[in-house]
């Protein structure tokens, strides 16, 4: 009998926090683009910018005071409710904006996401309830009697709150730096990022207030507390130069990623193998910012990433010299303290505890990091359990590859890891491991960043695959325990809803076809024959290979439509067509082809039926051998009359 380990359940002040963090960069982050437009417009077009403008300035306002906080009352909506809850929160967000004189961000973050979950509390208590034929117009008028309401209490309550909160901060801020004490916030901003509360106080605070003082300066000091790279440059530094072992060899790479890719948690685990070294960063980042209140220095709008290259895009134009000197001077300052440290209490070369801080680093984060795979030497922690194959469309090409890697994961003895397949526009970060073609790998990154990557070159017969089970076999088995290999499933049915996907009629034993599009139109034609697609979506298969392969291995090719193409299928169909004498495929022979269309997953049991065939040699060998169109059913698992 299996023994199921469960996790026990996380809580605490911190957790809450991060929680808290996590949810307020959610509204931020995601229109960072338009934080850096209004930046970008303020620093070139103000009467104070490098190209003074009075039209083009003119945009600089309304952006600020409506623009910003509607999208992200729209945003902090949306995550409550979808695009209902993302609509009433945006009107509602224009309550706190009317009746203040300030950028009202804090309260569109408190109206998008309070309006949308009262909207999802009221339409869960009369879900159901509702008579047939009278559903839009209960939709139609809940929101909009809801957000009305929203939006006067807003205007009434919620933004004389914010304004006096806002005034409050203000104050705090403008004691710090009048008192020469703002430096002093070094101390809590530093241990704050390495235990990942650094989003509520970078977004939910230092963002708000900076923008506010910088609609009102120009720049603001705000900006840089927390995005400095400076402080993280200096500790990978003195790893680079005193430290031993793993850690010596792995900070230079570390303190390019940081410094030039803005990913600061990538220094996290060097400070959590020693965490004395946090004083190097804290007093990296106190230098810093007493550089910028020397200099009166500081950015138009957020930097995010912290690279070097964001801050200096977003510097003011009088703080050029001053940012680079508080860049700088954090760096050199955060090296000289960890350089001493490092000296006085070295690590040794063996065990120096890299892999068990970056697990520790994930298990303060609560999820996969991308630091896991950027130190994969390190080792890996915490279990691995959803793993999502991303393509294009996410019809064909994703389904096989994921098909083949469950197949493996369960004989590994892993079946409880969920193994599935995504177009990238539909991904989330909540996956633990993401697999691409090398040649979309950058498309998904951004929207997946909490995953550990994995870039193939054809999701049929990818030696990486085996690297994949041998960091879930390395993640999730528990020291002693051995796994036990699953036994193969049985073939699943190639039919879902009552409906053939793939019939007699789709299967042609020697295609006519001599080159790749050729063979790409005689697919088509027979999914165009059974009715389940238009010529449009023929042109969009085309469109696909053009952009990226279809070549899967092992003598295979599944072309299929684009994501934005599965409007033009009207049915579920799979067509087979065998060249004996091969196609060259963008340089790859290529001997069977198969047209996809799907909808609503109802063709993934037959490409799972294909991922096994042309994963075993015998059965290739037996397909190529096939006589009759029964035969090649009967190899897929299921003969369709």
């Amino acid at each position: 009998m299996a023994t199921q380990t469960v996790a026990a359940p996380k809580g605490g002040v911190r957790v809450g926090v991060q929680k808290f963090g996590t949810f307020l960069s959610g509204m931020i982050m995601p229109n960072i683009g338009a934080f850096i437009a209004w930046g970008l417009i303020t620093a070139l077009f103000i009467p104070k910018g490098f190209f003074p403008n009075a039209t083009l300035g003119a945009m600089v306002d309304p952006m600020i005071g409506y623009l910003l906080p509607l999208l992200i009352g729209y945003t902090g909506g949306k995550m409550i409710h979808g695009v209902r809850g993302g609509v009433v929160g945006a009107v509602a967000t224009m309550g706190v904006i009317v009746g203040t004189d300030i950028p009202m961000f804090i309260g569109a973050m408190i109206m998008g996401p309070l309006t949308a979950w009262v909207m999802k509390k009221l339409d869960k208590a009369w879900e159901g309830r509702i008579k047939p034929g009278f559903e839009m117009l209960v939709d139609n008028f809940s929101a909009g009697i809801l957000s009305g309401i929203m939006a006067v209490i807003g205007l009434l309550v919620v933004g004389p709150v914010v304004t006096a909160f806002s005034n409050g901060a203000g104050h705090v801020v403008e004691f710090l730096v009048n008192n020469g004490l703002l430096p002093l916030t070094s101390i809590f901003i530093e241990p704050a990022k390495v235990l990942f509360l650094n989003n509520a106080i970078n977004h939910g605070i230092l963002t708000p207030l900076g923008t506010e003082q910088a609609l009102a300066n120009g720049k603001s000091i705000l900006f840089l507390l927390e995005a400095n790279p400076g402080p993280g440059l200096g500790l990978l530094l003195a790893y680079s130069v005193f430290g031993k072992g793993l850690a010596k060899a792995t900070a230079p790479g570390a303190a390019l990623i940081q410094f030039l890719g803005g990913i600061h948690e990538i220094y996290f685990p060097y400070i959590l193998m020693k965490p004395v070294m946090i004083l190097a960063t804290i007093g990296g980042g106190m230098t810093g910012i007493f550089m910028l209140v020397l200099t009166n220095s500081g950015l138009v709008a957020p930097a995010a990433p912290g690279s070097i290259f964001a801050v200096f895009a977003m510097t003011s134009k009088d703080s050029y010299f001053g940012v680079a000197l508080s860049v700088f001077a954090a760096a050199a300052v955060s090296f000289v303290i960890g350089s001493v440290i490092l000296k006085v209490s070295p690590n040794p070369v063996d065990g120096d505890g890299l892999g068990d801080a970056t697990a520790k680093m994930e298990a303060l984060k609560g999820k996969k990091s991308s630091v896991a795979f950027a130190l994969a030497d390190a080792g890996t922690s915490g279990p691995i359990s959803t793993v999502v194959f991303a393509c294009d469309a996410g019809m064909g090409s994703s389904a096989m590859g994921a098909s083949v890697l469950r197949n493996m994961i369960k004989k590994a003895g892993f079946p409880e890891v969920k193994v599935t397949n995504s177009a990238i526009s539909n991904l989330t970060d909540t996956y633990d491991v993401v697999v691409t073609h090398q040649d979309l790998a950058a498309r998904a990154a951004p929207v997946t960043a909490s995953a550990v990557h994995v870039a193939v070159d054809n999701f049929m017969n990818s030696p990486r695959y085996e690297e994949i089970v041998e960091l879930v076999r390395a993640s999730n088995s528990t020291a002693g325990q051995a796994t036990v290999p699953a036994a193969e499933e049985p073939a699943e049915a190639a039919t879902s809803g009552g409906g053939t996907v793939l019939a007699r009629e789709s299967v042609i034993l020697n295609g006519t076809a001599t080159t790749r599009d050729g063979a790409i139109d005689e697919a088509g034609a027979l999914l165009l024959a059974r009715g389940a697609v238009n010529a449009a979506y023929v042109a969009a298969m085309h469109e696909r290979e053009s952009s990226v392969s279809t070549y899967m291995g092992n003598f295979l090719a599944i072309p299929h439509g684009t994501n934005e193409a599965k409007g033009n299928i009207t049915s579920s169909a799979v067509s087979i067509i065998h060249y004996p004498n091969g196609i060259d495929w963008n340089g790859k022979p290529v001997k069977f082809v198969v047209g996809v269309a799907g909808i609503n997953n109802e063709h993934l049991s037959i490409l799972s039926s294909i991922a096994r065939v042309f994963t075993d040699k015998a059965q290739v060998a037996r397909l190529e051998n096939a006589t009759t169109v029964d035969e090649v059913l009967d190899i897929f698992g299921k003969v369709n009359a």
